[in-house]
């Protein structure tokens, strides 16, 4: 079960965060390749790592080191990093997703609400 639950947590970071095996290897300072990343994230095989690789994981999915413990089955340790939230970042477009200020038109203030 906890195999299966860090690769859910793998792909799903992977997908959230938009990055490649490789970019976030380069997060983890290369010390999860790409390649273990890649192998992680499949459906169907297996996955589980060392209590020593569970910092850089989570460093390379941008995520508490207990949350990668949790999923991998390791014992947790004191995190300062545990209250941050991992949801992904989105941003809001207005206007129609223009940019351009010509493209906007002001409301019409001449004529009262219509209530009705």
């Amino acid at each position: 079960m906890a195999d299966r639950d860090l690769q859910e947590l793998v792909r799903r970071r992977l997908w959230e965060l938009a990055r490649t095996a490789s970019e976030a290897s380069r997060f983890s300072r290369w010390v999860v390749p790409p390649e273990t990343l890649e192998r992680m994230s499949r459906r169907g095989g297996r996955s589980f790592i060392s209590e020593g690789l569970a910092e850089f994981l989570a460093r390379a999915l941008d995520v508490p080191e207990n949350r990668v413990r949790r999923a991998a089955g390791l014992p947790p340790v004191p995190d300062e990093r545990e209250s941050i939230s991992t949801r992904p970042h989105l941003r809001v477009v207005r206007g129609g997703g223009s940019t351009k200020r010509a493209d906007r038109v002001p409301p019409d203030t001449t004529q009262p609400p219509h209530l009705g």
